[in-house]
């Protein structure tokens, strides 16, 4: 049997691949802070990967790879376990964000220079993660009030410690993101590997 880059099977062990990596930037490289209503949060680079996941596969498929890594990252961590539904919901939503302007408004594809991949990437990180850092505390706020019953006071107070590591992980991550995309891109043009979307 042919297997062609375009595959619907090499997409899908891709997007497991991707979201394995979300899982361990997550678990294994996250910087927890406690936060005065006694919730956590976390400085990682977990989102990352699905912004990467996006610019490489699409954002269907990387926000299926964010959602599922860093939910089941947070399933298996007791200090994170009320977030999963909420961190399921904004993780699917960064990749859908990037792939869509990676894909859909730029047309990313294998024969544009690296000055247009550089740019278009960084949009598509800034804007995807400029989401997180804005809906995160927004809607963590609603989530904890109304859902968990946390007091509104607490949970003010842990969405604003929200906002200010939000920030730090969007920053370090499109950084991140822009230097490994462009790292990679010529990888995968040269050994075949690119994803055509």
């Amino acid at each position: 049997m042919k297997r062609t880059n375009d595959s619907q099977v090499y997409k899908l062990v891709v997007t497991a691949l991707m979201a394995a990596l979300c899982y361990v930037a997550f678990t294994f490289l996250k910087i927890p802070i406690p936060t005065f209503g006694g919730d956590y949060v976390a400085l990682h680079i977990g989102n990352d990967f699905c912004v990467l996941a996006a610019l490489l596969l699409g954002g269907g498929y990387g926000g299926v790879a964010g959602a599922l890594g860093m939910t089941i990252a947070d399933l298996l961590d007791p200090v994170y376990i009320t977030s999963a539904p909420k961190t399921f919901i904004l993780k699917l939503c960064i990749g859908l964000i990037a792939g869509f302007i990676a894909h859909r408004v730029a047309h990313i594809s294998e024969d544009h220079d690296q000055k247009y991949i550089l740019k278009w990437s960084l949009i598509a990180s800034v804007v995807s993660l400029g989401f997180n850092v804005i809906m995160d505390p927004i809607f963590g706020y609603f989530y904890k009030k109304y859902l968990l019953g946390v007091q509104a006071d607490a949970a003010a107070i842990m969405s604003t410690w929200a906002a200010g590591v939000t920030l730090i992980n969007a920053i370090a991550g499109t950084i991140v993101v822009v230097i490994v995309y462009a790292a990679v891109r010529p990888v995968l043009k040269k050994s075949g590997f690119w994803f055509r979307i």
